[in-house]
């Protein structure tokens, strides 16, 4: 394009990329931090919240006979280890600055977790006279179960991924 020759390009040091772009650079990270740590601020606020109100649920469940209580506790308890899991997914993205898929797929597996329990409980309890609803709500913890599966799969794959050696790296192996 004729006006791309008239900007004139900013000086390169022979150290590699343009001080301007590496002050850019230091401002992003700066900023991307920040971000960071706001966001596991707010999760461990949520994490605490939830600790603090199934503490409560479970004080107040104590007289009650039914399940349901304890089950909401439950939920909320799986609920804090998917927090839990998330935050450690921030701090491992914060420490490497990369994303790390492994908490991710974790949380996942969690999530996954938590929901055929509730579903498996709220079946028993409500759907199991009621055919095409409990039908439904089995054939849902049965897909779960199968993401449970294809998700811990990942997981095994990723970390003897992350066991093998790098490409390029020496492995104390000569050739020849």
């Amino acid at each position: 394009m004729p006006g791309d020759r008239d900007t004139p390009t900013p000086p390169r040091s022979p150290d590699g990329p343009p001080a301007l772009v590496r002050a850019g650079n230091r401002v992003l990270h700066l900023v991307e931090d920040a971000i960071y740590v706001a966001l596991a601020v707010l999760l461990s606020a949520c994490a605490a919240v939830v600790v603090v109100r199934a503490g409560i649920d479970l004080v107040g469940a104590v007289g009650d006979d039914s399940k349901t209580a304890l089950l909401g506790v439950l939920d909320s308890l799986l609920l804090v280890f998917i927090f839990v899991e998330l935050l450690f997914g921030v701090r491992a993205t914060l420490e490497k600055r990369e994303i790390v898929a492994e908490p991710f797929l974790l949380v996942g597996i969690l999530a996954a977790i938590k929901e055929i329990v509730v579903l498996s409980v709220e079946a028993a309890e409500e759907l199991l006279g009621k055919g095409p609803e409990f039908a439904r709500a089995m054939v849902e913890v049965g897909l779960l179960g199968g993401l449970v599966l294809v998700l811990a799969a990942a997981v095994v794959l990723l970390r003897k991924k992350e066991e093998e050696p790098e490409e390029g790296s020496s492995s104390g192996a000569s050739p020849g």
